[in-house]
């Protein structure tokens, strides 16, 4: 990897003595680090802990994710490890929280961690406004399995006319990926002072956009994978002094290895610096908005192709009776039934989803528990992966590893003559992967053919990750 000269200019006056190490940490191999759902595994497995973050690991190596059923099942979450700085954040300064919103949140790394950080009434709001990496973000989502969640796809200004409605907002922000060298070539390809300067200025144009929508007393984390001050510090200035925010410090441990600030009048900021740090670059900090503070933000009109209503115009339908008893009793529902969809919402989400729907495109809220076809009611994907499935539900059928393989290929499932006929969900270490249809003779596979292994070959060995 050939870094942009410019770039080795501007690090090497950042960074001083210590730019020698960090280049060559740069030049070397990225870490690979997953986080555990704990909703869906109890497992711990016999790898280095992540220090910063629960439940959360160092692998040896980089496995082939895509031949792990339990990947796919949503046991885990393959996780940069310097990102997962968040939970700190939100652990040492997120008080009550009713609701919460990751605006930039594709892939899903941060909301999933953000869910599993939640108070479980809490409801999280995953934004992205890129509609290929929306589809990205819900799919994660589901695997997750929090029927608290909603999934929107925005620009930052469709937020503004919200006004306060959020207690956490979590900002990583679109930057100039320094952070990502290693990883990604694309991101050396593409970096110049230039695209610096855009992004610093884009980002500010989110803050400023997102800013009326947190709650006084509320809680933004703004983070970035990029190293350089324009992006990082004196975008949090501009922020204390702007938008007159409150700069929270964050405890830390000095067996971390984190950096602290690189501006002397920027006081709590944190850098993951290659080489210092075990993970890729990031860079995070934490404000509160004072709770007397006065909304001096210009808000700004929704983007109108974006800003919609979102209510299902179709006529509902009566609800079939066992549709209640696919869920666990856990949470009260209200249901939402047209000719082709049946979704269950958590009662206590419908305020805030309605007043979401007035201004926002929402691609999934609640559990989308089943679909019409015909006369057949077919429970869904998405109701398998749910941590709200009644486990008593569906019948179950536990699968080894070649025929989990084949079931994530999309391919023919065969099982055993004793099997009850209908809708049987298979698992693999009694995690749910998804439903077969039973028939007797033979086994519908019906996992989401946009989700299934395309890889023509299987591993000469298992891939167990965790």
């Amino acid at each position: 990897m050939n870094l942009p000269d410019i770039f080795e200019q501007s690090m090497r006056q950042l960074l001083g003595s210590r730019y020698e190490n960090f280049r060559e940490a740069l030049l070397g191999e990225p870490a690979v680090s997953i986080r555990l759902n704990k909703t869906k595994s109890d497992s711990s497995p016999n790898y280095e802990s992540v220090p910063w973050a629960s439940d959360a690991y160092y692998l040896n190596e980089r496995p082939a994710f895509t031949f792990d059923p339990l990947f796919h099942a949503g046991s885990y979450y393959v996780q940069e490890a310097s990102s997962m700085f968040v939970e700190q954040a939100v652990r040492q300064h997120l008080g009550e929280a009713h609701v919460a919103l990751d605006l930039c949140a594709a892939p899903g790394g941060k909301s999933t961690l953000l869910r599993s950080l939640l108070p479980d009434d809490c409801v999280l709001v995953s934004n992205e406004v890129m509609r290929t990496r929306a589809q990205v973000l819900t799919e994660n989502i589901i695997k997750w399995g929090h029927p608290r969640s909603i999934v929107t796809s925005n620009y930052p200004a469709d937020f503004t006319l919200l006004g306060p409605t959020f207690d956490l907002i979590l900002v990583d922000a679109p930057c100039s990926g320094e952070g990502m060298f290693r990883k990604d070539e694309v991101a050396v390809s593409e970096w110049s002072p230039e695209n610096v300067a855009i992004c610093w200025q884009r980002q500010r144009d989110i803050l400023t956009d997102i800013w009326p929508t947190l709650r006084p007393g509320g809680l933004l984390i703004y983070s970035t994978c990029t190293f350089n001050t324009h992006e990082d510090e004196e975008n949090v200035r501009w922020m204390e002094t702007t938008l007159d925010a409150e700069l929270l410090p964050i405890a830390t441990n000095d067996s971390w290895g984190i950096t602290p600030s690189m501006l002397s009048d920027v006081a709590h900021a944190y850098r993951f610096l290659p080489g210092r740090t075990r993970g890729e670059g990031f860079f995070l900090a934490a404000l509160r908005k004072r709770s007397d503070a006065q909304d001096s933000t210009q808000r700004t009109e929704p983007n109108a192709k974006r800003s919609k209503k979102n209510r299902d115009k179709r006529p509902a339908t009566s609800l079939p009776a066992e549709c209640k008893e696919w869920l666990s009793s856990n949470y009260p529902y209200s249901f939402r039934t047209t000719e082709t969809e049946i979704v269950a919402t958590p009662k206590d989400m419908e305020a805030i989803l309605e007043k979401l729907a007035e201004n926002l495109y929402i691609l999934k809220s609640g559990i989308t528990i089943a679909t019409r076809k015909g006369r057949d009611l077919l429970p869904t994907h998405e109701l398998a992966m749910s941590n709200a499935l009644r486990t008593e539900a569906f019948a179950r059928y536990e699968l080894t590893y070649s025929e989990a393989l084949n079931y994530l290929h999309r391919e023919a499932i065969t099982l055993p003559p004793d099997t009850p006929r209908g809708f049987v969900i298979v698992t693999y270490h009694d995690i749910p992967l998804g439903f077969v249809k039973n028939l007797g003779n033979r086994a519908n596979n019906l996992y989401p053919n946009e989700w299934r292994i395309r890889s023509g070959h299987f591993p000469d060995k298992q891939v167990n990750v965790i």
